[in-house]
């Protein structure tokens, strides 16, 4: 039998039950689409964490109050004591690759609007925290030096929270909020980057101490090299800067971490990826199950068309010939659910795209799904398969 002959009758076969031959294919359908999905969706978050941290600046420093222990194998963070404001200030002395430097703290506040109330993350921060984040002012301005030192009740908003205190964010410049019972004008809009992070409010970080009862003690600096090339040599100076600060003796462990934008990115993306391995691991269990019900029906198959083998062994039909007519009917079942499964998860993911939900679909992974499809009706079709060719033709015949 050639190859054309083959197809042909493999595909007679399969659309003479069309329902059942849909069926059949649902589970590698639905395995195929999920992995595809669940890795576009991976790598979508993936995109968009870089996309957003680099907007954020790509010669940025942070630097945090704890570092990573050993216990039992594994690193977890532990946290020392804050930075307080002689850390700060000593950086700001001695420091000397420094753009811009901010300290930073963030308790979450219940913050009310003329048309809309909600509990946000206030930022407590420097004049110079804008800069170090690569934020820019769509209108009014960013609050001064004057305001951080006589602790001025000013606040700046991100897009996204003075759509949600005042319905329209051109109404919010000028405007008032309330944060612990104390009223804050509103002197400036941030422009937009892009999912949480306009989703903010800054105020003067000693303002916020002394007036909203955030605690003195810093929960992060942010500092913005000069250029991209001192990156490594701040960075080292930074940490023997706050080591001399805080008093860290020779041969101690930092209670301090600094990280670059790429340690950042990098641990982001590692996470992201770890997640998504997961996920997709997961949704891949769904095609071994597709597999077990492509081998269930090929093997009813075989049992419903036994004196159909019989004839075709007793007019010449070899062994192989049966052995791969079956296994080709298990592979195109399987191909065809896998065609449909990416067919399905290009539409999912174009609808989750026009939800604003971030994906990428990797060629790399359909070309993987569309072969591993393949292999499954190989692995779950050749035991069906081998059982049709091994009938001897007399049994078969006589068969009922």
């Amino acid at each position: 039998m050639n190859l054309v002959q083959l197809l042909q009758t493999c595909f007679r076969s399969i659309l003479r039950n069309r329902m059942r031959s849909l069926l059949t294919s649902l589970g590698v359908i639905i395995g195929v689409g999920s992995v595809i999905i669940m890795v576009a969706l991976g790598e979508g978050s993936q995109r968009e964490i870089e996309k957003q941290m680099t907007e954020m600046g790509t010669n940025l420093l942070y630097i945090y109050p704890f570092n990573w222990m050993s216990r039992s194998g594994r690193y977890i963070p532990f946290r020392a004591s804050t930075f307080t404001r002689k850390d700060l200030q000593k950086l700001k002395d001695e420091a000397s690759f420094t753009a811009a430097i901010s300290g930073r703290v963030e308790p979450g506040l219940d913050v009310v609007g003329p048309e809309g109330s909600a509990r946000l993350t206030v930022l407590g921060v420097e004049p110079d925290y804008i800069k170090a984040q690569n934020w820019k002012i769509n209108s009014g301005v960013f609050f001064n030096e004057d305001d951080l030192l006589e602790r001025n009740r000013v606040a700046v908003l991100g897009s996204a929270t003075a759509k949600s205190l005042f319905k329209d964010a051109e109404n919010a410049l000028s405007g008032q909020i309330r944060m612990a019972n104390i009223y804050f004008t509103v002197i400036g809009i941030l422009e937009s980057k892009g999912g949480d992070s306009d989703d903010v409010i800054m105020v003067p970080m000693d303002t916020a101490m002394a007036r909203l009862g955030f605690p003195r003690d810093i929960h992060a600096i942010y500092m913005s090299v000069v250029s991209k090339k001192y990156m490594e040599a701040a960075q080292n100076e930074v940490e023997l800067i706050l080591r001399e600060s805080r008093n860290i003796r020779e041969g101690a462990d930092d209670d301090f971490m600094v990280m670059n934008q790429k340690d950042m990115i990098d641990m982001a993306s590692a996470t992201s990826k770890t997640l998504t391995t997961l996920l997709a691991a997961i949704a891949g269990v769904s095609l071994l199950v597709g597999g077990i019900g492509i081998m269930n029906i090929m093997l009813v198959s075989v049992t419903e068309r036994t004196r159909e083998i019989g004839i075709r062994m007793a007019v010449g039909g070899r062994k192989r010939d049966i052995l791969f007519q079956f296994l080709t009917e298990s592979v195109i079942l399987s191909l065809m659910g896998g065609i449909l499964g990416i067919a399905l998860a290009f539409l999912v993911c174009r609808i989750m795209t026009m939800m604003n939900i971030p994906t990428a679909i990797n060629p790399l992974i359909v070309a993987g799904s569309a072969l591993f499809a393949a292999l499954v009706g190989v692995i779950f079709g050749y035991y069906p398969a081998l059982k049709a060719a091994r009938l001897y033709p007399i049994d078969a015949l006589r068969y009922e």
